[in-house]
């Protein structure tokens, strides 16, 4: 493809997404949910944290 149509084509589509990212923008947007994924994801993972800070079980030992 020659050079100055290639350019041209990037301009388009580079204008074309411009218009698009604009359009987005000005959508209203659902307010972000993470509270509830904050707390289940710390609910999970305390259990867990509680079991790595517990010490290993020891086996006995044979003299």
């Amino acid at each position: 493809m020659h050079p100055d149509i290639h350019l041209k084509l990037h301009h388009r589509r580079a204008a074309e997404l411009h218009r698009k990212a604009a359009a987005y923008a000005r959508l209203p947007h659902p307010a972000p949910r993470r509270h509830l994924r904050t707390r289940l994801g710390w609910t999970m993972v305390e259990p867990v944290l509680r079991l790595a800070q517990q010490p290993p079980a020891r086996s006995a030992r044979i003299a």
